[in-house]
This record gives structure tokens, C-alpha cells and sequence, in this order.
């Protein structure tokens, strides 16, 4: 934490010539410390800059839309696609929501599976003929 000088300016009776009140010392030492605040001041000012990059790139959202079809009977169910994300993750920690948007027939659930960095698996468990989803990834990065 930066100690703050309190400057004082030098005071001096313009008749008698009394110094009324000494000033701060101007010195080298006075002067470094406000150098080393200032360096201080702007390197934390760069880790916030790049925090706040982490977190923006935390909490980007990629998009997809992709239409799953079943062609089976129920109970049975082949909607299962694997989908490419556009940005590669450095862990799969993300997190995958899901809005359906079109459907024929019962979707049921919709299930997220085997997440990879570059990509993961996406089925519906009911008996609809298709579905067409919205998938929003955030995180991982």
C-alpha cells in the first residue's frame, strides 16, 4: 500500500524573514517513493486488465443451433450428434444450456455428453422425429 506524502510548502514572513513553517525535503527519496507508487499503480492496473480479459473470456457464450433426428421407435432413439466447438477449451469444465426451439413430437430430455476440449455430444431421450436446439457454451477457457 502507498504511504502518501502530506507536502508542505515552505512558509516565510515577507517582512521579517521568519521561516513561519519548514516545507517537505524535495529529495531523491521523496521523489523515488512517488515514482515506485506510480510503478505500482500501473502494474496493477495491467492485472486488472488482464483479469478482466479472463473473465470476459470465461463468460463468452459460443452458439449453436443443430436439428437431432430419430428414426427409431420409442423407447428406442438414434438423435445422438457430435458437435464442434469454434473455439478449442483449455479444460471441459464449460458449461452447455439448451433451449429447444422446434420439435415434432416428445423431446424429453436433452442430454449432454462425452465433453471433449474441441467438442461433446448432444441426444434427446423421448420420441420425437426431431428437434432442432439451441446450445449456448460458456467457460472452459
Amino acid at each position: 500500500m502507498y504511504n502518501r506524502t502530506q507536502w508542505k510548502d515552505r512558509v516565510v514572513d515577507p517582512v521579517t524573514g521568519e521561516v513561519i513553517q519548514e516545507g517537505t525535503l524535495q529529495s531523491a527519496g521523496n521523489f523515488n517513493k512517488m515514482e515506485d507508487g506510480i510503478e505500482d499503480a500501473t502494474v496493477a492496473a495491467a492485472f486488472l486488465v488482464i483479469a478482466a480479459g479472463q473473465l470476459d473470456a470465461q463468460t463468452a457464450a459460443e452458439e449453436k443451433t443443430v436439428t437431432l433426428t430419430n428414426s427409431q421407435s420409442y423407447p428406442f432413439n438414434n438423435s445422438q450428434k457430435t458437435v464442434s466447438l469454434g473455439v478449442t477449451r483449455t479444460t471441459t469444465a464449460y458449461s452447455v444450456d439448451v433451449e429447444v426451439l422446434e420439435h415434432s413430437g416428445d423431446v424429453g430430455d436433452v442430454l449432454i455428453s462425452d465433453k471433449l476440449l474441441n467438442g461433446f455430444k448432444v441426444r434427446f431421450d423421448g420420441s420425437a422425429k426431431s428437434a432442432t436446439v439451441k446450445l449456448i457454451i460458456k467457460g472452459g477457457m
